[in-house]
């Protein structure tokens, strides 16, 4: 009988072929002696810490989005001067050049993880850095995708940023690693490639490179060896769901012509790019951190409204919606003093930012006014992280004073959730951010693997407050949308929309498969199935009882 291998899938689909595992990373060699002048060598591992970083920083211009905003972030701590001065000291007691530069990390690792949340989260992305400095110092290959020569299912402890952005969805079928969640970079980006993918697969770490495996993204199942049979079936599978994909086309609706607004997430100008030739309603998120990470000053007026104005370009006649600066927690800015922060996920982040620096949101929104005024794109403007209904009236008008009229927020706090009908009173409009919700709304780490069951959108607590945001959106006329990685969930689509939720944004690939599943069942069957998954005890109880009720025509699609 073929071994079975559960995990939690991130990224829907099924694929099967050979396994290639993720090569070990180069460690500090046995034997190794101090050099002569710690001096010069202290020159070398500098050296080595900067190619990383220029490697990285190019490769973040090169993907966008946000597998770029992480490379960013990731390029920031290869140059961090405290990690350095750790070396230098290692080095003038007598340690070895690439084992001063591994204790270094370590130490800097440690302090990391005692912190926990969002800052927990950066070790793996700082021990990477390691890894490719310590490649750079032994003349070693650079760590990262195995290529055989063949496609393959990419198996691995987890994979870094530097990793997630280079995968080819030609090669690489899917995806399984030993940890991760489901709003891990892993998760997002094999979502946005259309790559199947399961994380949190324990078991996965026993798999040998060239073993032929069965990845079922919907389900978290990893099935090894598996029958003739199966693999005919996934196969048939594939295709249908190649096939249906490309039969639909238009705005987004029900199937007894509800109108539900289909969306694309974007980050950069290349984002835009690509998202604008699609087939799409327009943006239902612009991620607009991309032009601040990174650098040792804030963007100038001119250069965010030039910015802004190409982006919009690509939309000439649709809708985008604009998301101001969400920094802090994971994505500090260097030139804000963001304080001492034991919790950053729980301080002065996205809006919050503004209370000290009032200055920069005052520049972004008139940035965005200028530019909205200059194309023939339909801008809204929305802030992150609003928990009150004062700050939501307090942004609306800032919006307004730039000359944007239409104004809205974030629904990421569940404070906000609860008081949704006071918050919506005073808004244009709200985007549900369904990852930072569930975070806050469990007191679960996004990034802590441990937690992924928790965090699962199809928890029924969760649903539990998209439904308070739907109910009081219709009741006060005020559109209500999702924009977090739940919306691009075709079975879960439907729930939202039964919840009142009528647009939804999402990496630019899953758009055609939210359309079909969407197009095929009646709002009131939607609402039917919100029901199902609100009286469920759990996520997985709550999906098989949507499932359920599907029509059979698009279950290939799932």
């Amino acid at each position: 009988m073929p071994t079975r291998i559960e995990g939690l899938g991130v990224s829907p689909g099924t694929a099967h072929g050979p396994v290639a595992r993720l090569a070990p990373p180069p460690r500090p060699p046995a034997g190794e002696q101090p050099g002569a002048d710690p001096a010069a060598e202290l020159g070398r591992v500098g050296a080595a810490l900067e190619q990383v970083a220029v490697l990285l920083s190019e490769r973040a211009v090169q993907v966008g989005g946000e597998a770029g905003d992480v490379l960013t972030a990731t390029a920031l701590m290869a140059r961090d001067p405290s990690l350095i001065a750790s070396v230098k000291g290692l080095l003038e007691q007598g340690r070895p050049t690439a084992a001063a530069l591994d204790a270094a990390v370590e130490s800097v690792c440690d302090v990391l993880a005692g912190l926990g949340g969002y800052m927990a989260e950066r070790v793996s992305d700082l021990r990477d850095v390691r890894n490719r400095a310590l490649a750079v110092l032994l003349d070693l290959p650079m760590p990262g995708i195995p290529h055989p020569g063949h496609p393959f299912v990419l198996v691995g402890h987890d994979l870094s940023p530097a990793d997630t952005a280079t995968l080819d969805p030609a090669e690489v079928l899917a995806i399984v690693t030993v940890e991760g969640g489901p709003t891990s970079h892993t998760a997002i980006l094999a979502k946005g490639l259309g790559v199947p993918a399961v994380v949190q697969a324990v078991s996965a770490a026993g798999l040998t490179d060239g073993s032929t495996v069965v990845v079922d993204g919907s389900t978290g199942l990893v099935t090894v060896d598996p029958s003739p049979e199966l693999v005919a079936a996934v196969a048939e599978q594939a295709r249908v769901r190649k096939a249906l994909a490309a039969t639909g086309s238009g705005p987004g609706r029900t199937a007894d012509d509800v109108p539900v607004a289909l969306l694309a997430n974007i980050a950069t100008v290349e984002d835009a790019r690509r998202a604008g030739a699609l087939d799409c309603e327009g943006v239902g998120l612009f991620r607009t951190e991309g032009l601040y990470l990174g650098r040792q000053s804030a963007p100038s007026l001119e250069e965010q409204e030039a910015s802004y104005r190409e982006v919009l370009g690509y939309f000439t006649g649709r809708k985008v919606v604009v998301r101001t600066l969400d920094a802090g927690a994971d994505k500090p800015l260097a030139f804000v003093d963001h304080g001492d922060e034991e919790n950053p996920a729980l301080g002065l982040r996205g809006l919050r930012v503004s209370w000290k620096n009032p200055g920069l949101l005052q520049t972004q929104l008139e940035a965005l006014g200028r530019a909205a005024a200059a194309v023939d794109t339909e801008v809204w403007v929305m802030a992150p992280m609003v928990a009150t209904p004062s700050e939501a009236t307090g942004f609306v008008e800032a919006a307004r004073a730039a000359g944007l009229s239409v104004a809205g927020a974030m629904i990421e706090v569940p404070a906000a959730a609860l008081r949704a009908s006071r918050v919506l009173a005073t808004v244009d409009f709200v985007s549900i951010g369904t990852n930072d919700l569930a975070q806050y709304t469990f007191a679960a780490d996004r990034m802590q693997g441990e937690l992924a069951g928790l965090l699962d959108p199809w928890q029924p607590a969760l649903l539990d407050l998209i439904a308070a945001v739907g109910e009081a959106g219709s009741s006060r006329a005020v559109p209500v949308g999702v924009c977090g990685e739940a919306a691009g969930d075709p079975l879960l689509a439907c729930v939202l929309v039964g919840l009142g939720v009528r647009s939804l944004s999402m990496a630019p690939g899953l758009v055609a498969t939210v359309r079909l599943v969407l197009a095929a069942h009646s709002l009131a069957e939607c609402r039917a199935m919100a029901e199902a998954a609100r009286d469920a005890d759990d996520a997985t109880s709550a999906r098989a009882a949507v499932r359920a009720l599907v029509k059979e025509s698009v279950t290939a699609l799932l």
